[in-house]
């Protein structure tokens, strides 16, 4: 009798892993297999999958809470030790991700947080989170710092500061034009002082149409 039985179809965004008496005997990649009598068979997706963190709160270097969420892109690239060494290795990950956040942002203060958070933490949650996945068969291609809430006083602190801002620099704007039209002002009237004719000129070109100008000339 032939040992193998029913033929199958392992797609391209998945594996197979083939088990014979409880023991892994195979990873099946993408095409056509023959089932092998007394196997069973898990498959295993391997497409990118993304992950957001729940909002953590983190207290800041100036002792400020805030609420802090990261996102994981990470694909299974050990189908089994994915399925073999933990229940869920994709909290291994998330784990890994949310200590390291804690970490990376408790000796920032909170303006530069606000400020520069993904910069500041990239690199170490992208670190942390290869490490733990690794083991469980997973790789993790990108950690990027989502949000940061900050509490609500803080917020209408910052909104009111960026308004205060936006205010100063109109009015300054105002000013800067005032002190420009007095300027022309004061220039012309200089002018006019020192050329009586453009006076007279100017005060001809101001009159309605149809007026009549008595100059009087002295001797």
């Amino acid at each position: 009798m032939s040992l193998f039985t029913t033929p199958f179809t392992v797609f391209p965004h998945e594996r197979a892993l083939e088990y014979v008496d409880g023991v892994c005997t195979r990873v099946l990649g993408p095409g056509r297999h023959q089932a092998v009598r007394r196997a069973t068979y898990r498959r295993v997706e391997v497409l990118d999958r993304l992950v957001t963190t729940a909002p953590q709160e983190v207290l800041t270097a100036d002792g400020v809470a805030v609420r802090v969420t990261a996102a994981v892109r990470w694909r299974v690239v050990d189908p089994r030790a994915f399925v073999e060494r933990v229940l869920d290795p994709a909290a291994v990950v998330y784990l890994a991700v949310q200590v390291a956040l804690r970490d990376a942002l408790v000796a920032v203060e909170v303006e530069r947080l606000v400020r520069d958070a993904r910069r500041l933490a990239g690199a170490a949650l992208l670190e942390a989170a290869r490490a733990a996945g690794a083991p469980v068969g997973v790789e993790v291609v990108d950690v990027v710092v989502k949000d940061v809430v900050l509490p609500p006083e803080l917020r209408a602190a910052y909104a009111e500061l960026v308004t205060s801002r936006t205010r100063g620099l109109a009015q300054l704007e105002a000013a800067r034009a005032e002190t420009a039209a007095l300027r022309s002002l004061a220039n012309g009237a200089k002018l006019l002082e020192e050329h009586p004719a453009l006076a007279r000129l100017r005060l001809v070109q101001a009159l309605p149409y149809g007026s009549k100008l008595e100059l009087s000339v002295s001797e």
